[in-house]
């Protein structure tokens, strides 16, 4: 069983699940309802609500947020000073915490540094948002994704390099680093892992 690693300066409140492994950093502070997965990374100064579900093996690098209503599944990168939001339309003077919207971040995704995710969408499997990019709309499986707001620009393998595919049609390749096997179709990517 690995150790859970606190640092002396960060609070974690009672209640918090952590698994084992996990390691947080300076002035990082996790709420007491959330569930954090095992050997997760928490950069100095992040926060974690309260409603909030972090799966294993997660880098949450330093200055990022993450509130209530988002979830991360195993194997998300969420870059330097990177933004969650959870309500669409905040006010200082109007409570809205019953608004509130679910922002689910599929496994082995990639959230850029400085990107912004606006609440309520999905980030598909292995997906990679650039820095600065900001999302406002679902984002496919394996889509490679940048700008104001963020589009397409082509599709990204899971070992995290550019594929060479169209944005549409059909067509196929194979990963050099990993052997995995690429299809587009429909405008969905599905990969085949090596030998599979």
């Amino acid at each position: 069983m690995m150790a859970i690693s606190i640092h002396a300066s960060a609070i974690v409140d009672d209640g918090a699940q952590i698994g084992e492994g996990s390691r947080i950093w300076h002035f990082a502070h996790v709420c007491g309802g959330a569930r954090i997965g095992r050997g997760v990374s928490l950069g100095q100064n992040v926060f974690v609500g309260n409603r909030v579900e972090i799966g294993d093996r997660c880098k949450v690098q330093n200055n990022v947020s993450v509130y209530d209503n988002v979830t991360l599944e195993e194997d998300v990168f969420c870059g330097p000073s990177m933004v969650f939001t959870n309500v669409h339309n905040p006010r200082a003077l109007i409570e809205r915490k019953n608004e509130y919207r679910d922002t689910r971040v599929k496994r082995g995704a990639t959230l850029g540094a400085n990107c912004t995710i606006v609440c309520g969408v999905t980030v598909g499997t292995f997906a990679f948002v650039g820095a600065g990019a900001v999302v406002s709309r679902d984002v496919p499986d394996f889509a490679l994704m940048v700008g104001v707001p963020a589009r397409q620009i082509g599709w990204i393998s899971a070992f995290g390099e550019r594929l060479d595919l169209p944005l549409t049609g059909a067509n196929k390749t194979i990963c050099p680093h990993t052997g995995d096997r690429y299809a587009l179709r429909d405008g969905r990517v599905i990969r085949t892992e090596a030998g599979a």
